[in-house]
């Protein structure tokens, strides 16, 4: 009996020294990132068996448990890699809104001053320090979408660095991961199954910093190892084998990295961007997706709209020389990249109507080898026309089947943008043709000041020269003398234009009418005698003559871009102003989102330490329990001793 009293003793004071080590491990730990508190699980050793019935035979400690609960666990994970991803998005995303949105630095200034300018030119056409004033405000708005594509260039090259180090430390953690799940294993097959709990604290840890980059889902298995899955289940670990991955050049556009799993055979595959979500990776991606592409695209598209349609316009004036207008802008190239494909032949890839580009970038594919391919816009993979999107596409003389294109019409357009006229005198002010009633007239006819809207009939000659212009005589009460191999579409009043094909004898006439010849349109008004005659011939003497520096100002205002029913519906000042708008809502959104997230990260961290977190009172209440019991235990000891002695003397 008195062996027995020893024995059960004894196991009492090793279950107490072993919660005094563990609860030493504890308060030791209690500022250890990633450690979950542990405790004692006691159970008591088979009863032996008397005629007096069962007498119990002490106690037993089965194993040292973490204090862990997977489901509080998954939820920090599930708002730890959210609030990260939200976080990373938010600060990448507010330098391109500070950008666009401060007035020193983003366009709309530089856009006023430049139509300033020519308001200076239409107000005094023949002025060279107004002329010189508007070259310089044009340098000054081509200097300003430099600098903006030039910022957002820099932004890009610092997210696509963030995201090669990123992808290189998640590869970095599937290593070690791999590596504590290869100790777990030895650990607790040599244990008899006993969980390795600071082992299993480390892996967490791990899991739960990795999570923080890119968001991870996991499974535990029967040999205590983990497997880790990213994104929308792409294996990393599984097991004690990580998987390898690097950010590499797109495929599919040089100029952006891609996260490419690298195989054991030298291969790389690449996983899309849309199964790789949460986390820094996530937040980078998303914003390279979101923000920076639009934004890009968007300032480009202003470029190319602008640089269309002022050219054009220019295009229709007459300089100083007296010379027609030439191109004012550099209409920036569209950029074309191809995949690995059969040939090095490239398309030929144009701008159809400008208006109708929405700042998106498209997928050409080869169907078959005389030309036939398929265009999809990359954002929804959503197949469209080229010239319901504004290009215009040549095929190569030879294509494959399969061969394929990345097409970004916008996308570098804004760096690409320039001038092409610097000599103040090339400024297209005036119009070239002017008009006049004959001043034997004895009507009351007059005749507007022609608009021209195409150079065509003026460089064929159709409206003489200067000294032998075209002359329009009324008689019989039509219009007679319209050039030779010119078509005349004319409107009466509350009337649709008539067109007449040529040759064209005459035009009957009608007090308001108005006539277009040649590319040239115009307005007779009054009441007109027989052989009463108007003439149209080159503008001669138009230095001070500043319609088409008047028509160029009102391109401000005017609808340029974004065809919507086969109508431009947007201003270049509204573009950017969307632009603006929408980077602003868009980083207000994420802005938002991060700070809830930040909360709900709290809370969901609060709610798993109070289970897997040290507790220094609770643990000093354990102290002097387990230091109780050890004092307990080893007084039934002594008294176990005692009793021994007291047998043993009874022999003697």
């Amino acid at each position: 009996m008195g062996a027995s009293l020893f024995s059960i003793g004894l196991t009492g004071l090793n279950a107490a020294q072993a919660g005094l080590s563990t609860t030493s491990h504890n308060i030791s730990n209690a500022g250890t990132t990633g450690y979950s508190r542990q405790r004692i699980e006691q159970s008591t050793n088979p009863a032996m068996f008397t005629g007096a019935g069962f007498f119990g035979e002490g106690t037993k400690v089965d194993t040292v448990k973490r204090a862990y609960n997977t489901f509080l666990t998954s939820q920090v994970l599930a708002a730890d890699t959210k609030f990260s991803e939200y976080d990373t998005f938010s600060t990448e995303i507010s330098q391109v809104d500070n950008m666009l949105a401060d007035p020193t630095v983003g366009l709309t200034p530089a856009l006023q001053d430049f139509f300033g300018g020519i308001e200076e030119v239409a107000a005094n056409p023949a002025s060279v320090p107004a002329r010189q004033s508007m070259l310089s405000t044009a340098e000054s708005l081509v200097s300003r979408l430099h600098n903006l594509s030039d910022r957002i260039g820099e932004i890009r090259a610092g997210v696509e660095g963030q995201i090669k180090e990123t992808v290189s430390q998640i590869s970095t953690y599937a290593k070690n991961i791999a590596e504590v799940n290869n100790k777990i294993t030895i650990a607790q097959q040599a244990g008899s199954a006993q969980p390795a709990n600071d082992l299993l604290d480390t892996r967490d840890q791990l899991v739960k910093e990795l999570n923080q980059l890119v968001r991870v889902s996991t499974s535990t298995d029967a040999d205590g190892s983990m497997s880790v899955f990213i994104g929308t289940g792409q294996p990393l670990v599984i097991g004690t084998t990580p998987t390898r991955l690097e950010a590499l050049p797109s495929i599919a556009d040089q100029s952006r990295l891609a996260v490419n799993i690298l195989t054991q055979n030298g291969g790389t595959i690449t996983i899309p961007e849309s199964l790789l979500g949460g986390g820094k990776l996530g937040g980078l991606l998303n914003m390279r997706a979101t923000a920076l592409d639009s934004t890009q695209n968007q300032l480009g598209l202003m470029a190319v709209g602008l640089s269309t349609a002022f050219n054009a316009q220019h295009k229709l004036g007459q300089d100083l020389n007296g010379n027609l207008g030439t191109d004012f802008f550099t209409i920036p190239s569209i950029g074309v990249q191809r995949y690995t494909n059969a040939t090095t032949a490239m398309p030929d890839v144009q701008y159809g109507d400008v208006s109708k580009l929405v700042g998106e970038d498209y997928r050409l594919t080869f169907t078959d080898t005389v030309g036939g391919y398929a265009l999809t816009r990359v954002s929804d993979g959503r197949s469209v026309s080229a010239a319901d999107v504004g290009l215009s596409i040549t095929p190569a003389a030879t294509s494959w089947v399969g061969d394929s294109f990345l097409i970004q019409p916008t996308r570098h357009a804004a760096s690409n943008l320039g001038l092409t006229i610097t000599d103040t005198r090339m400024i297209a002010a005036g119009a070239p043709i002017t008009a006049a009633a004959t001043a034997s007239n004895l009507g009351t006819g007059s005749i507007t000041a022609p608009v021209v809207s195409s150079t065509a009939g003026i460089t064929g000659g159709a409206f003489g020269t200067s000294s032998a212009p075209l002359k329009l005589t009324h008689a019989g009460g039509s219009l007679t003398g319209f050039p030779a191999g010119q078509s005349v579409t004319y409107t009466l009043l509350n009337s649709s234009p008539i067109t007449l094909p040529s040759p064209v004898a005459s035009v009957p006439y009608q007090s308001g009418m108005t006539i277009a010849v040649g590319g040239v349109s115009f307005s007779i008004a009054g009441a007109l005698k027989d052989q009463d005659s108007f003439t149209l011939g080159p503008n001669a003497g138009g230095v001070s003559d500043s319609r088409n520096a008047v028509a160029l100002g009102q391109l401000q205002t005017s609808k340029l871009m974004l065809s919507a029913n086969g109508q431009p519906s947007a201003t270049l000042q509204s573009v950017y102003s969307q632009l603006v708008s929408s980077v602003g809502n868009k980083a207000r959104e994420v802005q938002v989102n991060r700070d809830a997230q930040e909360s709900l990260v709290g809370q969901a961290y609060e709610a798993q330490q109070s289970i897997a977190g040290v507790n220094l009172d609770e643990e000093a209440a354990n102290l002097i329990r387990y230091q109780q019991a050890y004092q307990a235990s080893s007084k039934v000891m002594t008294i176990a001793s005692k009793l021994f002695d007291e047998v043993l003397a009874l022999g003697r």
